[in-house]
């Protein structure tokens, strides 16, 4: 059976840790991470088979409709997206650097998961949230053409949603700049 992770995205702590308790009571899932952002958001990020992510994620979003801003089911997720979540991506040869910045965590993971399987580019650091009043980016860098085509296909697949606020490529990022953007 296929790895899947899936994400929900509530307006309110209480609906947020409630959505997080149906799903892990409706399917076998683990939950990778579950938390408060700004400002006031909840957010739990889960993982198990497909079925298995998707009945919970299902069974989250039919009890609270209402609350919820956004979420997604993703099979096969690319593997790089833990090490952009938890901040653990090294790059030893910093090229092109593409931004993409979203209204939502979940069209960060999802933008995430486009660009790094549209094209030969490395994922940097996935920004959930945190200190960001809800909103959230992604990091990734490769060569300008293959950064530039990642980066319009997570905007095209957030904007679908309305969620896509800004993105740009930097082509040759200034180092004492990308030791900034990347700490």
């Amino acid at each position: 059976m296929a790895k899947a992770i899936g994400l929900i995205e509530y307006k309110t702590v209480s609906s947020g840790m409630t959505a997080t308790d149906i799903m892990a009571k409706s399917a076998d899932i683990e939950i990778l991470q579950a938390e408060t952002v700004c400002p006031g958001k909840y957010f739990a990020l889960v993982e198990g088979e497909v079925a298995a992510v998707q009945s919970a994620v299902n069974a989250a979003k039919k009890a609270i409709p209402e609350k919820l801003i956004d979420d997604f089911v993703l099979g096969n997720p690319h593997e790089s997206i833990f090490r952009a979540i938890w901040g653990t991506t090294e790059v030893d040869q910093p090229e092109a650097l593409g931004i993409l910045e979203t209204y939502s965590i979940a069209q960060a993971i999802v933008g995430a998961d486009i660009a790094a399987k549209a094209a030969d580019v490395k994922l940097i650091e996935l920004r959930l949230g945190r200190g960001m009043c809800g909103k959230s980016y992604l990091l990734i860098t490769g060569q300008v053409a293959a950064v530039t085509m990642a980066i319009e296909k997570a905007k095209s697949s957030a904007g679908e949603y309305g969620m896509y606020l800004d993105s740009s490529v930097i082509a040759r990022p200034d180092m004492k700049a990308w030791r900034k953007f990347v700490m």
